[in-house]
């Protein structure tokens, strides 16, 4: 990701310091903020909802710095950067805080274009657990969910930390087609939202998924099916303004997204491999967030039937799968 919003100079005035006295009387502090967001949709769109507004984040860090005194610029610098991570679309943040008049007992000199006096930096990345549901039916799909998974773990800011079992299911939706394979992917991700499903897309396109019918057959599906864990802190809670559904446009770089996937909860070809997976985490529903175990129990599992070894391989042909 290379799109920033940066703050340079920012000056506050505020108590900080191990010395008894740099509690009580304010003195100067400069911090220059460096973050890595999701920019295209804001820069395509001239927006500002779709980023961030500097003055916010210039005001979320004089808000943190007036706040109770610290020992440590270490610790001042640290609790900018987590205040900066709260936007859902930051996936990165670079600190530096100076203390120019810093009591240190020695002199200072500036040097060409450098505050004098010493500064403390920090990066720190976005680190949200996130859950993806992965289907296809056509082709080779055992082929096809591999290749899906490697590109996953290539993806630069996705870490995959547990992969279920693959199952096969019923087609749902009432449209005339093969069965499916399915499986559930865990990871954790500093990618926003936007950014990842923008991922996900251009994933499914290089193996040769062309969005037509709604629930009709596809070579591969990738839903991103929580953001955050659900009842949490770090949750990604969106809505779509096209009735939830995760689907590309015409225009590849603007990707709806509702979090968490609004149909999820009951879904069990979502449900059962993701209970495989990750049987410790919780799913929202209607009625709240459920432990995945319990919500599990909710569903009507008969139609997900345990499938092929990853290590398999397989090839459905449309007209073959309907006959």
């Amino acid at each position: 990701m290379s799109d920033r919003i940066t703050l340079t100079g920012l000056a506050v005035t505020a108590c900080h310091g191990v010395l008894d006295f740099e509690k009580r009387i304010p003195h100067s502090f400069v911090l220059d903020i460096s973050l890595e967001a999701d920019l295209g949709p804001a820069g395509r769109s001239d927006d500002l909802e779709a980023s961030l507004s500097y003055a916010d984040v210039a005001a979320r860090a004089v808000e943190v710095c007036s706040g109770e005194p610290v020992d440590l610029i270490e610790t001042l610098a640290e609790r900018v950067a987590d205040a900066c991570l709260a936007w859902e679309i930051v996936e990165a943040v670079d600190v530096t805080v100076h203390k120019p008049h810093a009591p240190a007992g020695v002199a200072f000199t500036p040097s060409t274009g450098a505050l004098a006096g010493p500064s403390v930096s920090v990066r720190r990345e976005q680190r949200r657990r996130v859950v993806v549901a992965m289907g296809t039916n056509l082709g080779r799909r055992v082929a096809t969910l591999r290749a899906a998974l490697d590109s996953l773990r290539a993806l630069e800011g996705f870490e995959v930390t547990q992969v279920s079992p693959l199952v096969e299911t019923d087609p749902v939706g009432g449209v005339a087609q093969p069965d499916y394979l399915n499986a559930v992917v865990v990871g954790v991700t500093r990618l926003a939202p936007g950014h990842l499903i923008r991922e996900l897309h251009r994933i499914e396109a290089d193996h040769g998924r062309v969005r037509g019918e709604r629930w009709g057959a596809r070579t591969l599906d990738l839903d991103v099916v929580t953001l955050g864990e659900a009842g949490r802190e770090d949750e990604i809670v969106l809505a779509d303004e096209r009735d939830g559904v995760q689907a590309g446009a015409a225009d590849a770089s603007w990707s709806p997204l509702a979090l968490p996937h609004p149909r999820a909860h009951e879904r069990a070809f979502v449900l059962v491999p993701w209970a495989q997976a990750a049987p410790w985490m919780a799913v929202r529903t209607p009625d709240g967030v459920l432990p995945l175990l319990d919500a599990v129990q909710r569903v009507d599992a008969s139609g997900v039937r345990r499938g092929p070894s990853w290590d398999d391989d397989d090839h459905i042909d449309l007209e073959e799968g309907l006959t």
